[in-house]
């Protein structure tokens, strides 16, 4: 849903004019695609009228500009649902009121609930509190509208459902949001005069992330600009957009305009359902119904992260600083639970490997023992490269860990001959031999060391099924099963970085290699045959499939139009598609692997654990999203 947040041009107590600025807001909404918009508090007239809300002849003008607003919106736009703020007199008492407009029609009539009598406001001097009574029909601009706090506008197709609340109404202790979220809101749009003062701007943006976290909703928070008096106070037409405690949109100080963004209700639908705390009641709501979603197929202004995992803006060395103390703090909670004198770990001049060095670095350092605790294993076979065999002595031997090499190309020989297989085959055989032979090697070291098995597999391969059942699978703790390969190649240059020296130099060496599990021999120039992104396709796609699918709840065909939109022309559609049904299909036939994984610390939103956050039975049948995926590519 598009909605936008408007912080219009005004003309203090010129209604007219008002109302004509609105219509000419109104018809650029309506060239950008907005479906649902808000105006600021009492917009039609302005918030700092004072004395003149008592005055009959502003009354009277705000009520008709609002019957003037509904047909003008019409003729521009039928499907906009928008919010004006106005004066609303019923049975001789004043209301601070929304007024929801959409089709030609006057929707409904939301008078506000905290009135603030404080510092600078001073509405009780005006105006009533909103009525705890049940939705009223009233007339108003010879119109039949309902009346009421409790009021959701929902679309007649999508089932979107808007509910409005007035500026101090997000300020108080039990704000009318978190009733209309439970009542069934997706969208909260807020209609505020908001003066501006040091640090204001700060504390409003925190309100609103926490608001619409709280209430898993979105809010669409329309400011009072530069229109009003300046008196005694300014506004500075502060407009933001939030869904789940993130920042969409927001308008600069004084900037004028507003903020537009694309919500995302089909992911608010499924927090909601996933989160069991989420409890809904709508009891005493009025429901009015008009048509304003469209087809929703047209992301302008919202950003479809292409490496959702992967930290970034300022806050980015920050938040790797965190995910590798978690990490370590977790390895050492474990080493130290099970007195562990040893972290064993196989190095192999890779990326997982290599982090998970990085990470028992600091694990023993907060167990305060020495860096040549760690045992860091080479184990070299048929397709090790010189390049990482090298790069896998030089890690660890730069952090002062213990380095032993280990080749297991003998053992991986006799245990061919053992069960009959021919070495010149190169099947799955040939490659998870070796994969369980370098594992043998590392349990029975851990062993007669006093030690554990620190496993090195990341969450994508989990995600995949992409490692050996009982090889490369298997560990006693695994520090990087909650960590993608696109966020573990961030973590290993934050990490480069922050050590320098030797250390650094080989990480670039090794960010710089082929990802491979190097199963089979190197060509006749030494280098790397088996790529994995050849195998299983580029890990970049596969942690956003990862993200989109298991965070937000995507389809397959949402999960590919956002694809195309985050990659632009980086991979065609077939590329996509080819590699969005392989992520299906390894997702689903590969959680045998998933179910018996060894424990591993969480570390973002999204694990793969049975015993943390994701349950799934092994015998699952794949072949709904198959039939999604495969009506895709027939598509193209």
């Amino acid at each position: 849903v598009k909605a936008a947040a408007v912080s219009p041009d005004l003309k203090l107590a010129d209604v007219q004019a008002n109302a004509e600025e609105i219509v000419n807001k109104i018809k650029t909404l309506t060239e950008k695609g907005v479906e649902v918009a808000a105006f600021p508090e009492l917009s039609l007239c302005g918030y700092t009228c004072g004395d003149l809300f008592f005055n009959a002849e502003l009354l009277s003008a705000t009520e008709e500009a609002a019957g003037y607003l509904a047909e003008e919106s019409a003729k521009i736009n039928k499907d906009l649902l928008f919010f004006v703020g106005l004066p609303v007199q019923r049975n001789g008492a004043l209301y601070n009121c929304a007024a929801a407009i959409c089709g030609g029609r006057i929707l409904a009539l939301i008078p506000k609930t905290a009135l603030p009598n404080y510092n600078e406001f001073y509405e009780r001097r005006y105006f009533t509190p909103a009525p705890e009574s049940a939705c009223e029909t009233v007339t108003f601009a010879g119109r039949e509208v309902p009346f009421g706090k409790n009021v959701l506008i929902c679309d007649t197709k999508s089932g979107v459902c808007v509910a409005c609340e007035i500026c101090e109404d997000l300020w108080v202790a039990s704000p009318p949001s978190q009733r209309h979220a439970a009542a069934g809101a997706q969208i909260v749009v807020n209609l505020s005069a908001s003066d501006e003062t040091v640090g204001k701007a700060e504390y409003r943006r925190s309100l609103i992330k926490a608001a619409s976290g709280r209430c898993l909703c979105a809010y669409v928070y329309a400011d009072a600009g530069e229109g009003e008096s300046v008196t005694d106070c300014v506004f500075a037409g502060h407009c933001l957009i939030a869904e789940n405690g993130e920042i969409l949109g927001e308008s600069e100080l004084f900037g004028g305009g507003g903020a537009i963004s694309e919500i995302d209700t089909e992911f608010l639908n499924n927090e909601r359902r996933r989160l069991t705390t989420f409890t809904p009641c709508d009891a005493g709501y009025t429901r009015v119904y008009a048509s304003f979603v469209g087809n929703g197929d047209n992301l302008a202004y919202r950003k479809i992260e292409a490496l959702p995992f992967v930290p970034g803006g300022e806050k980015a060395d920050e938040r790797k600083e965190l995910i590798l103390s978690l990490q370590s703090h977790a390895l050492a909670r474990r080493l130290t639970h099970v007195n562990a004198k040893r972290a064993v770990i196989g190095v192999s001049g890779g990326l997982d490997s290599s982090l998970a060095l990085l990470v028992a670095a600091r694990a023993m350092d907060l167990c305060g023992k020495k860096r040549s605790d760690i045992l860091a294993v080479s184990m070299p076979g048929f397709g090790t490269s010189e390049k990482t065999l090298n790069n896998s002595l030089a890690l660890p031997e730069s952090l002062g860990a213990d380095v032993r090499t280990i080749a297991i190309t003998g053992l991986a020989e006799r245990h061919f001959k053992d069960i009959g297989h021919d070495p010149a085959v190169k099947n799955v055989t040939y490659e998870n031999a070796q994969a369980r032979a370098r594992t043998y090697v590392l349990m029975d070291l851990a062993n007669e060391n006093g030690g554990i098995v620190v496993g090195t597999g990341d969450l994508s391969e989990l995600a995949l099924g992409w490692c050996t059942y009982n090889g490369d699978h298997m560990s006693m703790y695994g520090v990087n099963s909650g960590v993608p390969k696109t966020l573990i190649k961030h973590l290993a240059e934050y990490e480069g970085r922050r050590l320098g020296g030797k250390t650094q130099r080989v990480l670039k060496e090794i960010l710089a290699t082929e990802i491979s599990p190097e199963l089979l021999p190197p060509d006749d120039k030494g280098n790397i045959v088996q790529k994995t992104e050849d195998i299983v396709g580029p890990y970049e796609l596969h942690d956003f499939f990862l993200y989109r699918v298991l965070r937000r709840g995507d389809s397959p065909e949402k999960v590919f139009y956002l694809a195309k939109i985050a990659f632009g022309q980086k991979y065609n559609d077939k590329t996509l598609v080819k590699w969005l049904k392989n992520f299906y299909k390894r997702f689903f036939s590969q959680q045998f692997k998933r179910s018996c994984m060894p424990d591993g610390v969480k570390v973002g939103s999204v694990t793969l654990s049975p015993r943390a956050d994701f349950r799934m039975p092994s015998d699952v049948c794949a072949a709904l999203w198959a039939k999604r995926t495969e009506e895709i590519e027939k598509s193209l």
